[in-house]
């Protein structure tokens, strides 16, 4: 554990990087930090620090920056959840910039992003709902050609996921309403993989007129969603990372970018996040080399109390976590709170 000089000056350093951007030296915390010691000591304890793995020593000058490890003593100390007081005046900001009513949930989670990316400067990202993860609403079966139907799921989230299914026998417009009726009514507020389990588990007992043909249509409704969802990836403000002193040099800049436009790898730096409701990965800590530089802070956002999705940024390692933070926080219930106003029959 640090003593206090040496935690002074440790935050002294990180805040003061944070803010210029340059290697800080002792002659800089001695004049705009009123630590109570010279400038003498103040070097001796960020030698101390350097030795402990919280500072590196830049090339170029004899200033010193935060490592991963400062910034990860300083979140994981300076930051939690009593902190996440809800900024009120900012939630009705964000809402304030959604104009339209939304039927479809992927442009509300694209136009936050925008937003998220707007404010920060940094470049936000989000992970759509995942519709296997939340409820079942409504099920509705509509005949469609000959011996073809199309099944049309919409879960508590208001996602709408249809499907095209071939039947080897023709079922008549009033019969498929009087299933998709019994359907919606056994299967809601059933989760797309509960919706598994329930095939063979006696769920059909009770229906007898097109039961086969159910038994069927059930596991063609499962596989349909595992054969077309995916997780999409929203990513705005992918520039804004160019305004960064780190990212001057252009093959520097150049290597960022393409990481910020590789899907797959947006995706996957969200997704081996942790499932909590703010996680931080800080450099080293994540899994791809070429995001070794870069700081990735997500929220998780629910729909009738389900996790079903995640926002967050990505920048350089240089940023102001608790602040960023409370940024993401406010942004993650704003979804949350959305999503249960729009997509569940409340009023907004």
């Amino acid at each position: 554990m640090l003593d206090e000089r040496k935690l002074k000056v440790l935050l002294a350093v990180i805040d003061s990087y944070i803010i210029t951007g340059e290697p800080i030296g002792s002659r800089t915390i001695t004049k705009f930090y009123d630590l109570g010691v010279s400038s003498a000591t103040i070097r001796n304890e960020m030698s101390d620090l350097e030795d402990l793995g919280y500072l590196n020593k830049t090339h170029t000058s004899s200033g010193r920056v935060p490592s991963d490890k400062a910034y990860r003593f300083y979140v994981d100390n300076f930051f939690n959840n009593s902190i996440l007081q809800l900024d009120l005046a900012r939630k009705d900001q964000i809402k304030s910039f959604l104009k339209k009513e939304y039927k479809e949930i992927d442009q509300l989670i694209d136009d936050l992003a925008k937003i998220l990316a707007q404010l920060t400067k940094y470049t936000a990202v989000a992970l759509s709902p995942q519709i296997r993860e939340t409820k079942i609403k409504h099920i509705q079966l509509l005949p469609m050609d000959e011996n073809q139907i199309l099944a049309i799921m919409v879960n508590e989230a208001g996602l709408i996921k249809k499907s095209i299914i071939n039947t080897d026998n023709n079922i008549s417009e009033e019969n498929l309403v009087y299933i998709s009726n019994y359907l919606s009514k056994r299967l809601k507020n059933k989760t797309f993989k509960e919706l598994a389990n329930e095939i063979g588990n006696g769920i059909l007992d009770d229906y007898f007129e097109y039961k086969n043909e159910l038994k069927r249509l059930l596991p063609i409704l499962f596989d349909s969603i595992d054969d077309t969802e995916g997780m999409k990836v929203y990513a705005e403000g992918i520039t804004n990372i160019l305004e960064f002193p780190e990212y001057r040099d252009i093959d520097k800049a150049k290597e960022v970018l393409s990481v910020l436009e590789d899907k797959e790898k947006l995706i996957s730096a969200l997704t081996n996040n942790k499932l909590e409701e703010i996680d931080v990965k800080i450099g080293e800590e994540n899994n791809h080399d070429s995001m070794k530089e870069l700081s990735v802070i997500t929220a998780t956002y629910n729909s009738d109390g389900e996790i079903v999705g995640k926002i967050g940024i990505i920048g350089p390692k240089r940023m102001n976590y608790i602040e960023l933070i409370k940024t993401i926080w406010v942004f993650s219930e704003s979804i949350t709170d959305i999503l249960n106003d729009y997509f569940s029959g409340n009023e907004r």
